[in-house]
This record gives C-alpha cells, structure tokens and sequence, in this order.
C-alpha cells in the first residue's frame, strides 16, 4: 500500500516547497472577496483566495490561479456555473465555499444543501486535485445573523462529514474565535472587511501546511458609543444593506446576476503589499 499524495491529505506536513502550481477558486462574495476593495487587484476586490494564491505564488515557480467565485450565488447556481469550468481548467488545487447563503435563506434544510455540496465535492475528486472546504463561521456574536447559529452548526458537521469521505482539507471558520468580532467585517456586517479576509488566509494557509510571513492584523478599539448613537447607526445599516438585501430575496434577484468572475483563467500572480 502506496503513502497517500502531500496534496490530498491535510495531516502531511509540506517539509519542502508547496506541491501545487494550479489553484482554482470556486464559491460566492466570500471567495471573491467582497469587502475587501483594493482596486490593483482583479475585479477591484481582493480577499483571502487572492492573499493566499500570494504566498503560494511567492514560493514555487509557474504558479497560476483562478478565481471563478461571483458574489451572491446560490450553491445550485455555483454548481451549475463553476464547477464544469474549474475542472476544465486542469487545477492541482481547488478552494470551495458554498452553501452559505442558502443556509442564512428561511425555511432552508442544511442537509439539503449539504447533499449539493457532496455532489459537487464527488465532481471535484475526480481531478486528483487538493480539496480545500470551508465551515461557516459561528454567528453566536452578531444578533443579526445568531438565528441561523444552529443551521451553521448542522451544516458545518455535514462539511465536515464529506471532507471525510472525499479525503478533502478543512479550513475551520467555526473555530476562527479571532473574526468574531464587528472590526473584522464590513458596513454591510456579512462580509469580511481586509482584516478578515486576512486572518481567513492565514488560517486557510495553516490548514494547507503552508509555511508563510503573515502576521495578524490588529483592529482599532471599538469607539465609545451612546445606546442613541449604536441605535442610529443600526437604523442606517438597515436601511443601507438590510433592506436591499431582503427585496432581492423578495425579487429572486442575487447581487451577482450581471458579475463575471474576476480571474476566469489561470493566470500568474502579483504579489499585492498591504501597506495602501
């Protein structure tokens, strides 16, 4: 019986440089990385797959990436959109986070959801490719979404159950304690802001077993705030994303029906610094 490959295993430390030289993206505004603007980066948004393809890139040669993730895709729609393309673009190593935003969705069943994503991890497996998934992360500290905290939890066990069977790395947002925190997401309060979609590409790293420079970004203190202001500031939020957000669902229309992917096709990658 024959070692299993470095690439497919998350339990094998990479003693030497990285083995991959192909990653492809796939998923929603979270691997797209939305909340995280840097307009030298492709499709004007940067976020933790481009950080990461950074330092896999810095430390192999003829490395290409890919990122063919569109924000608010359903897990159905990146299905059908993304996983066709990804497997056509021959990767060594592929990311996949979906299902978040049917999970937040009312009346959704996480193990529904969770036999989409079997299927589509099956398709995937079959590249011989290193599988990178995604748990959700525990919303227990945003009033907004700590409803769906039970979902989250269901589907994340069921993550976890076909990492498994697919032989797949996890990447564990549930138990990324440092972003539970408002500083780290957007005005929007869904999206990483940079700080987030920086320590999700450290922990994405660690759970690669890639060996990297990146150290954790510190937040500002929280400003001191009157209840009148806190409440103020919530009013505005609503009325800025909440509301929006719930007359697309209302509408069935999704943020990304007129967005195309960022990177489409593997293509080299420039390392972006994050001092703006």
């Amino acid at each position: 019986m024959t070692d299993p490959e470095p690439s497919r295993t998350p339990y094998v430390a990479n003693e030497g440089p990285h083995p991959w030289r192909r990653f492809v993206a796939i998923g929603d505004s979270f691997t797209e990385g939305i909340g995280d603007p840097d307009p030298r980066a492709p499709g004007g948004n940067r976020g933790w797959a481009d950080r990461v393809a950074e330092v896999l890139a810095s430390q192999v040669d003829e490395f290409a990436y890919a990122n063919l993730a569109v924000r608010g895709k359903l897990i159905a729609q990146i299905i059908a959109d993304q996983i066709e393309p990804a497997v056509a673009l021959r990767p060594d190593l592929i990311s996949l986070c979906a299902g978040g935003n049917d999970v937040i969705r009312p009346g959704t069943d996480p193990d529904d959801i969770a036999a989409q994503l079997d299927d589509a991890v099956s398709r995937l497996s079959r590249t011989g490719a290193a599988i990178l998934l995604f748990t959700g992360i525990d919303t227990g500290f945003t009033p907004v979404f700590r409803p769906f905290r039970g979902k989250v939890a269901i589907y994340n066990e069921n993550i976890r159950a076909i990492a498994e069977r697919h032989d797949c790395i996890v990447a564990d947002q549930w138990a990324l304690k440092t972003v539970q925190d408002p500083r780290f997401f957007d005005d929007d309060r869904l999206h990483y802001n940079a700080l987030g979609h920086h320590e999700v590409a450290r922990m994405a790293l660690r759970a690669l077993n890639v060996p990297n420079s990146l150290e954790p970004m510190q937040p500002g203190p929280l400003p001191p705030r009157t209840w009148r202001a806190a409440r103020a500031e919530d009013l505005g939020w609503a009325r800025e994303h909440l509301v929006p957000w719930v007359l697309r669902r209302l509408r069935h229309q999704s943020s990304g029906d007129l967005i195309a992917a960022k990177r489409p096709e593997p293509s080299p990658v420039i390392v972006v610094s994050d001092d703006r």
